[in-house]
């Protein structure tokens, strides 16, 4: 398990800014059977603790100073500069360890499809994350999906076929498409030919149509 060292902040509001200038991250930490904690970490330290962990592992917080503690956490939550993608603020949550928690846990995809591979298709993701439930301690920082099974445009992987430690429940529908091989698309068919103009028969002169009349009038009269 991966560990990350914090310490009490006091530094609120709009001192955060200075403290960001400082290389530090403001946070907070609360959870069950606690009370909530205003902290401050190191923000190289936390990127890195993020990467290996993510947001579905727990980490272990060390809490410097007096009364120093260690608790199992989760990164609950991040906020990001919209522009530069830098943390701003972190949520840590410290879950129970009997009381089951939901968490989105991230889909990795090994491999290359056959029919990506041979056929000319396209890999398609439909799902990148997925919705679980279990015991914090139990959850995976990710599932790996293998494609090599798309060896078709037929073939499919669903919801049903990822694997997942067994105490952990998926919160989604077992027959959802996670990943498929679109068929590449076919060439621009060739321009049809412009539709044969409609021959309009022209106008019969009105005694043209006025003899024919009349020679249907005898036809009947007879």
């Amino acid at each position: 398990m991966v560990s990350l060292k914090a310490k009490i902040r006091e530094k609120f509001g709009s001192k955060n800014k200075s403290l960001r200038k400082e290389g530090f991250l403001p946070a907070i930490l609360y959870g069950a059977e606690i009370k909530n904690f205003p902290l401050e970490v190191n923000e190289k330290e936390f990127e890195k603790v993020y990467k290996e962990a993510g947001e579905s592992s727990l980490i272990s917080l060390e809490i410097m100073g007096k009364g120093s503690k260690k608790l199992q956490v989760l990164i609950h939550d991040t906020a990001r500069h919209p522009l530069t993608g830098k943390f701003l603020h972190i949520d840590f949550y410290h879950p129970s360890a009997k009381k089951e928690v939901e968490a989105e846990i991230p889909l990795v995809f090994e491999g290359e499809a056959p029919a990506e591979k041979n056929l000319e298709g396209t890999l398609i993701r439909e799902i990148q994350t997925i919705e679980v439930k279990g015991l914090a301690q139990d959850l995976p920082k990710d599932i790996k999906i293998n494609v090599e099974k798309l060896k078709t445009f037929d073939d499919k992987i669903t919801v049903a076929d990822l694997k997942i430690p067994e105490k952990i429940t998926i919160l989604r529908n077992k027959e959802d498409i996670v990943a498929h091989v679109m068929p590449p698309r076919k060439e621009e068919e060739e321009e049809k030919p412009a539709e044969e103009e409609k021959v309009v028969e022209e106008e019969k002169p009105a005694e043209e149509e006025a003899e024919e009349e009349k020679e249907a009038g005898e036809v009947k009269s007879k």
